[in-house]
């Protein structure tokens, strides 16, 4: 499944979020990915649960489509600081 694709499936599926996806190890190897994801959903929720979000929102396919998924998410005001902080 091609990254822009995932980061659609994010968006349109988890409210107000940011999704960037990259190939996690080069770009002829589909099936692992990298997703940064920035959404105000993720407020109070703890890593565990974030992740669970994500994967809700991309459904079937991370048992079909996805072989790996490295996730990083974050509240807006968490990524506002992590940028600041670069």
């Amino acid at each position: 499944m091609n990254p822009t694709a995932v980061e659609e499936l994010i968006e349109s599926n988890l409210e107000d979020a940011e999704a960037t996806v990259t190939h996690a190890r080069d770009e002829h190897d589909e099936d692992h990915l990298a997703a940064t994801v920035v959404s105000p959903v993720f407020d109070g929720l703890s890593l565990v649960q974030q992740h669970q979000e994500v994967y809700d929102a991309l459904g079937d396919h991370m048992t079909t489509d996805i072989h790996a998924l490295e996730l990083s998410t974050y509240t807006p005001e968490e990524y506002e600081d992590l940028e600041a902080d670069q």
